[in-house]
């Protein structure tokens, strides 16, 4: 079945994700920009599955470096899931740029710059798939997190144009609009629980659309019904509005 990369290896989602293939028989990549933190991981996903379990050193913000980064790397991925993502703060991103870019450039420009080297593998090969979880943050923006939400609209119309530049080589490209998920990201929040996900359905969800071929995945479900009436909000009543 091959390897499958986790790229921000770190994060809740992530983790789940990679137990959640590994259950399934693929053989995992973790990486992250601190692999020291992702031994208990492996270990633990090794013992579980009986899974080959490798740690790569990433920096998605060393651009620079994911060519050769991916060179390097003996045995190609099937496929590749990116869980990377940076909420940042808002209000401080308003104030100071480099707050601003930094939210950017983790949740965009990084995802591109790998993304892009990975993809002309997969076309030259005509096989692989390529997950991106973005985020229905960046269906409309909010006062409350618009720069990440920028950043996440940006995201979501770059997988979309990259299935279908591959469709015709056979490759497919997976968008995940993930909601409230329970993580250390939103720990500080006071979310809703009929509408907060765990880490695990989220895993289980992207499995299941990957190996179907879907092309968007929202989850939980209800959310591609709550984004459809937030989106249909006059601007003029949403410029009012709170949410």
């Amino acid at each position: 079945m091959g390897y499958v990369l986790i790229v921000g290896a770190k994060s809740d989602m992530a983790k789940a994700v990679a137990r959640e293939y590994a259950k399934n028989g693929y053989d995992i990549y973790l990486a992250a920009r601190d692999t020291e933190m992702l031994k208990p991981l492996a270990k633990d996903i090794a013992i579980r599955t009986e899974c080959n379990v490798q740690l790569l050193a990433l920096d998605i913000l060393d651009f620079e470096s994911h060519q050769n980064w991916y060179a390097e790397i003996e045995e190609k991925p099937a496929g590749v899931v990116c869980a990377v993502g940076y909420l940042g703060e808002q209000t401080a991103a308003q104030e100071d740029f480099p707050e601003a870019k930094k939210i950017i450039d983790t949740n965009y420009t990084g995802i591109v710059s790998l993304f892009n080297v990975i993809a002309n593998d997969f076309e030259r090969r005509k096989e692989g798939f390529i997950v991106g979880i973005s985020s229905v943050a960046g269906e409309r923006g909010r006062k409350s997190n618009y720069i990440y939400g920028s950043a996440k609209a940006a995201f979501t119309a770059y997988l979309s144009g990259l299935r279908n530049r591959l469709y015709a080589s056979g490759v497919q490209v997976l968008t995940v609009k993930p909601g409230f998920v329970a993580t250390r990201m939103t720990a500080h929040m006071d979310l809703p629980k009929h509408l907060t996900a765990a880490p695990e359905e989220v895993a289980k969800d992207i499995f299941r659309a990957q190996q179907k071929g879907k092309d968007i995945l929202y989850t939980k479900w209800m959310w591609r019904w709550v984004m459809l009436v937030i989106r249909s909000i006059p601007e003029f009543q949403f410029k009012k509005m709170s949410i």
